[in-house]
């Protein structure tokens, strides 16, 4: 199930979007982009969010690291410079691979022209931000204790389909399921898109981020549904 556009035109020309999208590609082709696989491992531990960074207030130590063991007691940081609260806003622009980074983009691309017209330029990029801190807030809530770096834009995205799924139910996706295109309500696309997050649980995806964004994008959005829908005729 992969959405190739909606069926929702805009009057205005979505600046932040497109932003948000290019600062994403120069973070990772630009300051990702490195010689060796240890260079990249140590440049996310540098600069990621990390969940037991956050409930510990301080960065990992080295045993940390290397046990994967989240301790409370004082030790020396391995990056002792790292602002872990920082971190949690750098993260949403860091990304795992270029397959990673083209499939988040894709979303944007395609759901948050829509939103951004609703919100406003100001309001959808503190919108985005506060989605992905929020995000990465219901990570960490249910991994407090988890030593690996947390990647991606995807939990800000997430946030993002949350208030399209309030905003534009009834409006079309155009659906590739298989080789086949359908076009499918955007609530019922997107509500499939969150039921199949919890299948997830286990992996390597942040699944718990992804719930934790659209849940805040939905519950954000809902309060002020008409009056987000009168911006846009």
């Amino acid at each position: 199930m992969f959405p190739l556009r909606d069926i929702n035109p805009v009057r205005i020309i979505p600046w932040v979007k497109y932003c948000f999208i290019a600062a994403c590609g120069i973070v990772f082709f630009v300051f990702q982009s490195h010689d060796t696989p240890e260079d990249a491992q140590e440049f996310l531990f540098r600069s990621a969010v990390i969940s037991c960074e956050i409930t510990t207030g301080q960065p990992l130590s080295l045993s940390e690291v290397v046990d994967q063991v989240c301790s409370s007691e004082p030790s020396q940081p391995l990056f002792p410079d790292k602002n872990p609260f920082l971190a949690a806003l750098t993260s949403m622009f860091l990304h795992g691979g270029l397959g990673h980074l083209a499939f988040n983009m894709w979303f944007l691309w395609i759901f948050g022209n829509n939103v951004e017209e609703a919100y406003g330029h100001v309001r959808f990029f503190l919108f985005y931000i506060l989605g992905g801190i929020a995000a990465t807030l219901a990570f960490v809530f249910l991994n407090p204790e988890s030593t690996v770096p947390l990647v991606g834009a995807s939990g800000a995205i997430a946030a993002v389909l949350g208030a399209y799924a309030v905003l534009y139910p009834t409006h079309r996706v155009v659906t590739l399921l298989g080789w086949i295109l359908l076009p499918i309500p955007a609530g019922i696309f997107l509500g499939l898109w969150f039921i199949l997050q919890f299948g997830l649980a286990g992996g390597n995806i942040a699944w718990e981020a992804h719930v934790g964004g659209f849940l805040f994008g939905l519950l954000v959005t809902l309060p002020f549904r008409r009056s987000l829908l009168r911006r846009v005729g």
